[in-house]
């Protein structure tokens, strides 16, 4: 095709742009839609479908021609020429990438008229998160600024979901004022934008806070039995445990006491309680950021003796 020609074909569609605006469909000579929507990386054919006596044809992709009849001007491996026959020219795009979306063109000239038709490729792209806060540390009482950034065509939502409590919170960032230890999980963001399933990540929030003992209660014990006294502590670090008596500390020399350590309590366990061991314990539990202490009485059971009093 000359470029005389080519010129005259492209002045046609100036002409039928501006005449009938920007809405110029191809029912009058054949069947190409308005829109066409691909995913990204996937393969798409544009169809012309031509019914009329045609001496020259292109396709265009806004200003640049990718075909005339046969001969392919575009330098893009992607891009090839399904059919050129009487009644379809068609052309196919591989791995459609963004920079694909736009205006195409399907122009011929029959009986020395001009006619095209407009079809507008739309990309879509999942949504995908490309960005967001790492997991997290903090102090009970501090302020958290959690962010999740995503990408994706058509624009993606972004909601934060907390897993304790099931609460919702649209947008990027999720900010949590004077943060309580009861609210320490995991929160997951989730981005959607209709083109593929939700992208999910989820962030953990740490929070910390001093020793709380929560299990403190005197214990009776018998002469010659066992016995054990219990010191629960709830602590984030974990906390650790010592044991006093008439503040001294204790070490395990005795071989008929032994202290016993787990994650949030500690034992202090008797196997042979004796006269020495009765009297007041205090338990200790500290961490970074404090510590908190409680006492409790290990003291001799009242008995009963059968068919006599009370005795102790």
């Amino acid at each position: 095709m000359s470029c005389t020609v080519l010129r005259n074909v492209f002045a046609g569609l100036l002409l039928a742009v501006v005449s009938k605006g920007l809405s110029v469909h191809a029912a009058e000579f054949g069947h190409v839609p308005d829109n066409i929507t691909v995913s990204e990386g996937e393969s798409v054919i544009l169809r012309c479908k031509i019914d009329d006596e045609v001496t020259h044809k292109a396709w265009l992709n806004r200003s640049n021609i990718l075909f005339t009849g046969r001969d392919k001007w575009s330098l893009d491996s992607r891009v090839s020429l399904v059919n050129s026959n009487d009644s379809d020219f068609s052309i196919q795009i591989e791995k459609v990438a963004v920079a694909d979306e736009g205006p195409y063109t399907c122009s011929f000239q029959a009986r020395n008229q001009p006619r095209t038709a407009h079809v507008y490729l739309i990309v879509q792209v999942p949504a995908k998160i490309v960005n967001i806060s790492q997991d997290v540390s903090v102090n009970e009482g501090s302020n958290v600024n959690l962010f999740c950034l995503a990408v994706g065509r058509p624009e993606p939502t972004v909601t934060w979901r907390d897993f304790k409590y099931g609460l919702l919170s649209e947008g990027e960032f999720l900010d949590i004022t004077e943060i309580k230890r009861h609210q320490a999980e995991e929160f997951e963001c989730i981005t959607n934008n209709g083109v593929a399933p939700p992208d999910t990540r989820r962030v953990r929030v740490t929070v910390n806070y001093p020793p709380t003992i929560t299990d403190v209660k005197n214990m009776p014990a018998h002469l010659g039995k066992a016995a054990v006294l219990r010191c629960e502590a709830m602590a984030v670090p974990t906390a650790s445990f010592e044991w006093f008596r008439d503040d001294r500390r204790l070490v395990e020399t005795d071989s008929n006491m032994k202290i016993k350590n787990e994650k949030t309590r500690s034992l202090l366990l008797f196997n042979n309680v004796t006269e020495k061991h009765f009297g007041n314990y205090t338990c200790f539990a500290s961490n970074s950021l404090g510590a908190s202490n409680a006492s409790m009485l290990l003291f001799r059971e009242s008995y009963t003796p059968p068919g006599g009093c009370s005795v102790s």
